[in-house]
Parts: C-alpha cells; structure tokens; sequence
C-alpha cells in the first residue's frame, strides 16, 4: 500500500513538469570556438532576446585561457573574456551571423631567476596577432559569417571571420570555428 500511495505522489509531482515542456525555436546554444573572438579558443553561452525567434538581436558571452607552470622558476597564464552583440539573418537552419563586442585580455609570465636573493620579473605584455600592451586589456571584435542551427535544437556549427583591434592597429584576418549544442 505504502509503494502504491508514494508511486501516486510521485506521478502528481512529475507529470506537471512534463507538461510544461516548452516547444519552441532553439534560441540558445553552447558551444566550444577556436579562434574567434575568445582569441586562441572559449567556451560560450549565446542566446537570443527574444525567445521566440532563432533569426534576432541575441549576445555572447565566453571564456578562455590557459595557466602553464614551467617548472618552479616560470609560470604563464592567460585569461579572455569575449563579449559579443549579435544578430542572424535567415531561415529554417542557416545563418548569416553578424556582431561585434569586445574581449578583455589578461596576461602574465612570471620568471624567478636567483642571484643570491630572489629575483622575480613579471611581463604583461601579450603579443597575440597584435601587441596589447599592459594587460589587463581589451580588444575589440567584429563577427561575420555562417551559422547552422538545427530546427529542433541539437549540433549547431559556426565559422566565421573575425577582425580584431584595438589600439595598436587592426588585425582583419582572424577566424573562427565552432561546435556545441542549440536548445531552447
């Protein structure tokens, strides 16, 4: 009896939640770039504002880096932070993406040398396509090209064309690549 009443109460509890599945467009997607605006590489969340159309104004935001420790006398370390307003234009599952934003840059190597006393130089400066400067830092990017974003949700693919600046120049050959998931 006691199996029956809690298989009850548990079917109360769950069934409405099945119902209250949402169908929709999938206007949201996670997915791993190479290259692009997160730099070497980042994990992103894209989503769109407004959640009933795949084809808006939606943003981007990511991470990425890598900490390298060299043995006991060296260390490196890289952090970014892609931002990005976007909009895609087309239909069904294929898209023209275009955007812009910014990636904040944060670099440092660290190297100890000993001379009788300890010694530690620290560089900050990071030179990656362009010459950033001190970091922390930002470089600004823009977004052009193709995404693919299945009707139902699922493997969404993007490849897009990156040009980066920032204050030392304007870089307009960076590309981009990436593979995640689209859901909504």
């Amino acid at each position: 009896m006691k199996i029956a009443i809690l298989s009850a109460l548990f079917a109360l509890i769950t069934l409405p939640t099945f119902a209250q599945e949402v169908f929709g467009p999938p206007t949201r997607a996670v997915y791993v770039e190479l290259g692009g605006a997160g730099l070497p590489y980042s994990v992103n969340y894209d989503f769109r504002f407004d959640r009933e159309r795949v084809d808006s104004w939606g943003m981007r935001v990511g991470i990425g880096g890598w900490a390298l420790n060299q043995g006991e006398n060296s260390s490196t370390s890289v952090l970014t932070i892609p931002v990005q307003i976007n909009r895609l234009l087309g239909r069904q599952k294929h898209f023209f993406e275009i955007g812009a934003g910014a990636t904040f840059v944060r670099y440092r190597d660290t190297y100890t040398q000993w001379y009788g006393n300890q010694s530690v130089q620290t560089r900050t400066n990071w030179d990656f396509i362009l010459d950033t400067g001190d970091t922390p830092a930002l470089m600004g990017t823009l977004n052009l090209g193709y995404r693919r974003v299945p009707v139902d949700g699922g493997f969404t693919f993007k490849a897009n064309l990156n040009p980066i600046f920032n204050h030392n120049g304007f870089w307009p050959l960076w590309f981009g690549i990436g593979f995640g998931y689209a859901f909504n």
